[in-house]
């Protein structure tokens, strides 16, 4: 039963979903906004990946304790990656129901159809709601190229079946990898989403002469870009958390990058 929705809105969008009788879909804590009264609201710890590992641990303390052990490594990873510990979950009971979700800063959406064979990895903070059939988990695209891209190295994923929500800032644009000979340079806090078969990784822009310096000192790149390499699709966004919370800051009279663009600049974490 494919999930009926509907991105409305411009600036700041929002996913209005219709449910089904039976149907169940769940979010991140915070990106709720409304629903019918015939509509089931129930918080939890555990995601539906761990509820389906544990029903098919089997009975007894062991199949508990298993259960237990994958709901506190679920909810351990989400802390580490920055995120909510407890998903809400929305049963429609009895008819159709309605429900509304959004993401936490100006921009798009955009609903992604997840199958066996394609699943799709997003920044953090990305995820806002997905079908029950749809598996939230953490991914470490390596420390390496975390700790260099500046941006932390952890990932969402989503497998299994159905469709998910995700939000970032700005506008977004599709690109596909094959369309620019596999691979593409990208600031880091510009990337939303990509296909699994998307390499991730970090690389350093320029050589460290007089020109790779003015690049990183005035550029306002740092010296290293992400790289997406390999076949797939991605979704970029056109503004970055970063850019953001320096615009607002320079409007309220506090520090700002500067002339020497982000090297030295002061910048909000």
């Amino acid at each position: 039963m494919a999930l009926q929705l509907q991105i409305v809105g411009n600036a700041m969008q929002m996913a209005v979903v219709q449910l089904q009788p039976g149907q169940t879909v769940y979010c991140e804590a915070g990106k709720f906004l409304f629903k019918t009264v015939n509509v089931s609201m129930d918080t939890r710890i555990s995601g539906p990946n761990n509820n389906q590992q544990g029903g098919g641990g089997g009975g007894g303390m062991g199949g508990m304790l298993r259960q237990a052990m994958g709901t506190a490594m679920q909810a351990g990873q989400r802390m580490l990656a920055g995120e909510s510990i407890a998903f809400q979950y929305f049963t429609a009971q009895g008819s159709e129901g309605t429900l509304g979700f959004a993401g936490t800063l100006p921009g798009e959406m955009r609903a992604l159809e997840i199958t066996p064979g394609r699943a799709w990895m997003a920044e953090k903070d990305a995820f806002v709601a997905a079908e029950s059939g749809v598996n939230f988990g953490i991914a470490f695209s390596g420390l390496r190229s975390g700790m260099a891209g500046g941006e932390g190295f952890i990932l969402e994923k989503f497998t299994g079946q159905g469709t998910v929500i995700i939000a970032g800032a700005g506008n977004f644009i599709d690109l596909d990898l094959a369309e620019f000979g596999g691979k593409l340079q990208v600031d880091t806090g510009c990337i939303v989403a990509f296909e699994e078969t998307v390499r991730y990784g970090v690389e350093r822009v320029g050589r460290m002469n007089r020109q790779g310096v003015m690049n990183a000192v005035f550029g306002g790149e740092g010296l290293s870009l992400a790289t997406l390499e390999g076949q797939g699709k991605v979704i970029l966004q056109s503004m970055t958390l970063e850019g953001l919370a320096n615009a607002l800051r320079k409007a309220q009279g506090g520090d700002k990058e500067g002339a020497t663009g982000g090297l030295f600049g002061t910048r909000v974490q």
